[in-house]
């Protein structure tokens, strides 16, 4: 159908079903109307309860130990697409000597969490930072190099509780075979008289693991060896 327009055209407007009433618009079905997901982010409301989890941290710097608190929000509850995410830290201990950097750490963690996204990386930052004054090993040959070094670690150890973090596991013909090689070490460097068995379930004259930190670096079959992650020299 031809249409001649006898007027000058001042304006012009793109017809859609939002706009023309002549066209009727389309309404969802109601199986389209899913909830919208909820995403973390910096202007999402406390909850009036948050459930979490509390670490306890003893070291050798102090006669007290610290208490580490992490709570999660759970977000899309009762769906398909619910999921657990830190929301807020809490440190306390009796020892008041750190009390200014701890309570600044615990406000500038808990802005991170609110922020949303990947917050994994606080772990892996925080368990960089040295101690100029030397670090120390805790029960298990683990060395820690600083005090914020353990806070990054239990913050480490509660994202991969809630499933942030995927931690790679030794397979099980990995773990016989590191097994059979520390039963081999044992025996060969056995003492002669009985001792007590020590607190570190790893050898003595094990070496500390740069990768795991922890003291259980041996020599087996010419390559140093670590018992705890499987690290090896010669791949």
């Amino acid at each position: 159908m031809t249409v001649k327009l006898d007027k000058k055209i001042i304006g012009y407007k793109v017809v859609t079903p939002s706009n023309d009433e002549a066209l009727p618009e389309e309404k969802p079905a109601a199986s389209d109307l899913d909830r919208s997901i909820e995403q973390m982010h910096e202007n999402l409301g406390r909850p009036e309860e948050l459930h979490g989890s509390t670490y306890k941290v003893k070291t050798p710097l102090s006669d007290h130990a610290l208490y580490i608190t992490i709570n999660d929000i759970v977000l899309n509850q009762g769906t398909d697409h619910e999921q657990r995410r830190p929301f807020e830290i809490f440190i306390n201990s009796k020892n008041m000597d750190q009390f200014q950097w701890v309570v600044a750490l615990t406000r500038v963690i808990s802005a991170v969490f609110r922020k949303g996204g990947d917050c994994t990386f606080l772990a892996e930052e925080l368990k960089a930072v040295f101690d100029p004054q030397g670090g120390y090993f805790k029960r298990g040959g683990k060395f820690m190099p600083s005090l914020v070094a353990e806070i990054g670690e239990a913050i480490e150890d509660h994202l991969t509780k809630i499933g942030m973090i995927q931690t790679p596991e030794l397979g099980d013909h990995q773990k016989a075979i590191l097994a059979e090689k520390r039963a081999e070490y044992e025996a060969a460097s056995a003492p002669a008289a009985p001792v007590a068995k020590p607190s570190n379930p790893f050898p003595e004259s094990a070496q500390l693991c740069q990768k795991c930190m922890t003291k259980a670096v041996i020599l087996m079959d010419g390559c140093m060896t670590c018992l705890n992650c499987g690290d090896s020299k010669c791949g």
